[in-house]
């Protein structure tokens, strides 16, 4: 569990570092070309300052000179307006130069910054297809697991039900064997005994003591036997 949230965690810091390198892109073209424009809006604005001074310049060189002015004025004058001419286009070439070469240098690290926020962006897309991968190996991981604790869970109760069932079944067999021998204890009869028969009577006794008598084999005389003794 831990470490498919510490995964989980890892892909949102990832996929939020990703929104953050987007809106920075974004937010540096949108810098740049409010900078391409602004640099434009200038130049333009350089250029039709220039222009109109060029009319303005144009239209006095084109008026009639009212006032008497010698030949020398006019063309110190006209010196004057074309060397000041000459310095400010030079000069506004110069910034034309000066800007373009900042819009270059802005465009060269723009790109640089692109292509860099597309190599993170290829790095933390790898990377979050890798985490990714690796939170659904995680998961199926832990539905493999809890199937096999589902299955062994269900084998164990399996096995103790069996297992008691048998128990329950040896213990009914075994009382009801018991019972059956103690039902034909209680209803056979006893058998008989020769020890508990009447003793013979003294008259029986001697009968049998006068049948067993036996004489000596010398002098032929009764010999008495235990049978006597019994009298």
């Amino acid at each position: 569990m831990r470490k498919i949230e510490k995964l989980e965690h890892e892909t949102l810091t990832k996929q939020s570092n990703l929104e953050q390198l987007r809106r920075e892109k974004v937010e540096l073209e949108n810098t740049l070309e409010q900078e391409q424009e602004a640099l434009v809006n200038k130049l333009w604005k350089r250029m039709d300052k220039l222009e109109t001074e060029k009319r303005s310049l144009q239209k006095k060189l084109d008026q009639p000179v009212s006032d008497p002015t010698t030949p020398k004025d006019i063309s110190n004058a006209n010196g004057d307006t074309a060397t000041n001419i000459s310095t400010h286009i030079q000069t506004l070439r110069s910034e034309v130069i000066r800007l373009r070469a900042n819009l270059s240098a802005a465009q060269k690290s723009n790109n640089e910054k692109e292509q860099q926020f597309a190599q993170e962006e290829k790095s933390i897309r790898e990377e979050n297809i890798r985490l990714q991968r690796k939170l659904q190996l995680e998961v199926e991981r832990r539905e493999a697991l809890c199937r096999h604790l589902s299955e062994s869970e269900s084998s164990l109760e399996m096995d103790e039900e069996r297992f008691y069932n048998e128990n329950r079944f040896a213990g009914g067999s075994s009382g009801l064997s018991a019972a059956a021998n103690r039902q034909r204890t209680i209803s056979s009869p006893s058998p008989h005994s020769p020890s508990n028969s009447r003793p013979l009577s003294p008259g029986s006794a001697a009968t049998l003591g006068v049948g067993s008598q036996s004489r000596c084999c010398t002098c032929q005389l009764p010999i008495l036997g235990v049978s006597t003794y019994l009298i």
